[in-house]
């Protein structure tokens, strides 16, 4: 009996990991093009900071996106969870990131708190001591929108989770079809102030949604 009980158990395991199988085979995962598409700089950019510009470049297979004044150059990258970044000081002062000043707007509009490298998940709502930046120096970090970071229970399996900042998992090729293009020219934003010399300089990047990716 007990053999024959082992050997029911495991034909329903069986069962259980190939329908588990063919449902992930089903699953369609959209991935897409984000670039930065435009850089709202403080006023009279031009005449402070010199002549602005972006640029797309790929970099080991990636497209990145560099906007550089005479204070900053930042260089953006942004994949399926995060936005993340490199900025360099061009300038003869030391620029300050106060990273709870820093907003992101999502496809729908809507405006949240953003988290850098370092921050635990379990602080994503507390403040963020800000970071010095000396001229001539770079930071590279990243920013996650807190909103989309939460804690899942269940049990031994609760764990943190992040969602995609675009939604992109599908459970079969036609909810794929119906969906997945509409996102394509939509568009989100980050928020981010720049202290240099005590003065606030609000930027704010664009990133717009290009094309949707060939299914792999």
């Amino acid at each position: 009996m007990k053999k024959n009980a082992r050997f029911t158990l495991s034909c329903l395991m069986t069962c259980v990991f190939v329908l588990l199988a063919a449902g992930s085979a089903q699953q369609k995962v959209a991935t897409y093009n984000v670039g930065l598409s435009s850089v709202e700089s403080p006023a009279d950019t031009k005449k402070q900071f010199g002549e602005t510009k972006v640029v797309e470049f790929a970099e080991d297979g990636v497209n990145k996106y560099r906007y550089t004044d005479d204070i900053i150059d930042i260089t953006w990258y942004v994949d399926t969870k995060q936005f993340n970044f490199e900025l360099v000081n061009k300038s003869n002062h030391t620029i300050k990131i106060n990273w709870d000043d820093i907003s992101y707007v999502d496809i729908n509009g809507r405006a949240g708190r953003v988290m850098h490298a370092g921050v635990k998940y379990d602080e994503k709502n507390n403040s963020q001591p800000g970071t010095t930046i000396p001229k001539g120096t770079r930071l590279s970090d990243l920013l996650l929108p807190t909103d989309n970071v939460s804690w899942i229970s269940a049990g031994q399996y609760s764990r943190w989770t992040e969602t995609t900042l675009i939604p992109s998992v599908y459970k079969n090729k036609e909810l794929y079809d119906l969906n997945a293009y509409k996102y394509i020219g939509k568009t989100m934003m980050i928020l981010m102030p720049i202290v240099i010399e005590n003065v606030q300089n609000d930027y704010v990047f664009t990133f717009k949604i290009n094309e949707l990716n060939p299914l792999k």
